[in-house]
């Protein structure tokens, strides 16, 4: 995985424009320790910073076609993501007449555009996002995978678009300012939706997942060559035994070409179905027999039998010794996940204070361990928005709600919802039309489907609830991932994002997804023989979080160090009872989901707004 950024001003760069590139690429070095590069033109800089893991010596970024002089290219590539299906397109294309010069894959990402155009990305199987820059045609494209597993960001204004992996980079350019507007606060105080194409950032949007954009002369122009909208309002498929052989072989060919790389390859495993499927496939390929796989753990945990975290650690070592991983428990210290430090680094990855406290923390100090071993994991990410996994698939008031079921007043992470909400201030909800809001979004959400009218009131809200969670929270999970992953150069891949899985389960019924009365039934049949039966059957389990009181703790002591010398800021966004010495107690005590919820909250923002100092504009 890379980080890619540039920008084109079509009204000429000016003399700074290398300057400027490379401290754009310099915001993403974390995505890519291993190289990077700038080219410019009269209209055009392109940059990359690069983590090698496919062809370790050749793949330099931006790379040129043709190959070899850098005044004479005609198109201009700087890509991130890895391409599943590249060696089949180099057969392909070699057959057509390219020579290759390198076996990347980024060679056959640029030689698949020159041969086919746009077009190319359709026959793309993988993780992506990149940057083609036209010298000759004067024209810019920008194009994301199918489920957005990579972020692009851009910002278009008149002649110029300035595009990057990640916010900060785009944020480096001079000419765009880190504003916050009331757009970006309804989204700030929204943090378990991501909605689709839009950035907290004024003036900074997101490629949609399966887009391509294109920036001429004639403007901003997109097309989505990839929806999930398209299977969701097909007919539905009961045919259970077709589904779960057709499954087991997608993920058994899936599974196969995400651990090709040349570089060490292992999987997190949680315990849970979905991870220890992912990990009894990869360690059944031919050499995959003691694949590395690692679990987290908290040292208040690590001799407790009844913890959330305690039961993870006896479910993937069960796993473990059943497929033959080679299995380490990583255990985190609560005083280090507590740090300052670790939480400004995980605010710094993503950008923004709206994360999950020590889910958020735990992910990045687990990545930057695994990164000592790997450079390359393998996550079971995703698995349950396309296969109705959550409670909140299940869980009535969740269900029947008229609004996003996770956000529902039900414990479907519904409470988490209400904390969020009851820790801001009052006033700057209404002014802000929260929900309001939040109805026209659910609305315009639903208003994209055009579902079979025969369906059951029951199949219909099934299929409702499937589009809900795959494009308004699972692109929030995708999101965490990368930023947190590849803050520690950590490339994650995510099988159950194959973009052929999902357009199968996706047309699946509910009673196909729920086969045998159990969540994610098909799947637990189309991996049963691969696990042992108490692995196969677990119930879903959340992401752990630490129980250790010491943690709420030292909370408590930097909350109460914050509010004693706020950064300006803080009282616009949070209600006077939670910035006050006496809710320090009550904010930072271990609750609900996600322990100490709202002091975490509270201390993101703070965090944010000392790092990224953004104007606030009500």
């Amino acid at each position: 995985m890379c980080g890619i950024s540039g920008w084109v001003d079509l009204s000429g760069l000016g003399p700074d424009a290398r300057a400027v590139a490379t401290r754009m690429n310099d915001e993403q070095t974390h995505r890519g320790p291993d190289g990077s590069g700038v080219w410019t033109s009269r209209c055009a800089a392109i940059a990359h910073t690069r983590l090698s893991v496919i062809d370790i010596e050749n793949g330099e970024q931006p790379m040129l076609f043709p190959a070899g002089s850098s005044t004479a290219a005609s198109y201009v590539l700087s890509y991130n993501g890895e391409l599943y299906n590249h060696r089949e397109l180099r057969a392909e294309l070699a057959s057509r007449g390219h020579r290759f010069h390198t076996s990347s894959d980024t060679e056959v990402v640029l030689a698949a555009w020159v041969a086919w155009g746009p077009g190319a990305v359709e026959r793309f199987n993988g993780i992506f996002a990149f940057a083609v820059w036209d010298e000759r045609a004067q024209t810019l494209w920008l194009v994301r995978d199918h489920l957005g597993v990579k972020p692009l960001h851009y910002h278009h204004e008149g002649d110029r678009l300035v595009f990057g992996s990640e916010a900060k980079s785009v944020l480096a350019h001079p000419d765009v300012h880190t504003v916050v507007d009331e757009d970006g606060l309804r989204q700030l105080v929204l943090p378990l939706l991501k909605f689709p194409g839009a950035n907290p950032y004024r003036g900074i949007s997101e490629v949609l997942p399966g887009q391509v954009l294109e920036f001429s002369r004639r403007g901003v122009r997109t097309t989505r060559y990839w929806d999930v909208r398209e299977f969701l309002n097909g007919p539905v498929e009961d045919d259970h035994a077709g589904a779960v052989e057709e499954l087991r072989a997608l993920l058994h060919d899936t599974v196969a070409r995400q651990t090709v790389a040349d570089v060490p390859l292992c999987t997190f495993l949680s315990g849970g179905l979905d991870s220890s499927a992912v990990t009894a496939i990869a360690g059944r390929l031919p050499g995959g027999g003691g694949v590395r796989s690692f679990s987290v753990d908290f040292t208040d945990a690590a001799a407790s039998a009844d913890s959330r975290s305690a039961l993870d650690r006896h479910y993937a070592r069960e796993a473990a010794r059943h497929i033959g991983a080679r299995h380490s428990n990583v255990v985190l210290d609560s005083a280090l996940l507590a740090g300052g430090e670790v939480r400004d680094a995980t605010v710094r990855a993503r950008d923004l204070p709206n994360g999950f406290g020590d889910l958020d923390t735990s992910l990045l100090l687990l990545c930057r361990e695994v990164r000592r071993h790997a450079t390359v994991a393998l996550s079971g990410e995703a698995a349950d928005e396309i296969l109705g996994g959550y409670l909140w698939f299940h869980e009535p008031r969740a269900v029947e709600a008229d609004t996003f079921p996770w956000i529902a007043d039900s414990p479907a992470h519904g409470y988490l919802h209400q904390r969020v909400l009851g820790a801001v201030d009052p006033q700057l909800l209404r002014a802000l039309r929260v929900e309001e809001y939040l109805r026209d979004e659910y609305a315009t959400a639903l208003g994209g489907l055009d579902l079979d009218p025969a369906l059951s009131p029951r199949e219909r809200r099934h299929r409702e609830i499937l589009h809900l969670g795959i494009t308004y929270f699972l692109p929030m999970l995708l999101d965490r991932n990368d930023r947190l992953s590849m803050a520690s150069g950590l490339e994650v891949r995510v099988p159950f994002c194959d973009h052929r899985i999902v357009e199968l389960v996706v047309r699946l019924g509910r009673d196909v997804h729920n086969a045998g009365g159990r969540e994610k039934g098909v799947l637990r049949d189309a991996v049963g023989e691969l696990l042992p039966e108490d692995v196969r059957e677990r119930r879903k389990s959340p992401y752990p979080t630490t129980p250790d009181p010491d943690y709420s703790r030292r909370l408590e002591e930097q909350l109460a160090e914050v509010l004693a010398d706020p950064p300006d800021g803080l009282g616009d966004v949070f209600a006077p009872h939670v910035l006050t010495p006496g809710s320090v107690t009550g904010a930072a005590r271990s609750h609900g989901l996600v322990s100490n919820f709202e002091g975490e909250v509270v201390l993101n923002f703070a965090s944010w707004l000392r790092q990224y100092a953004p104007k606030l504009t009500l």
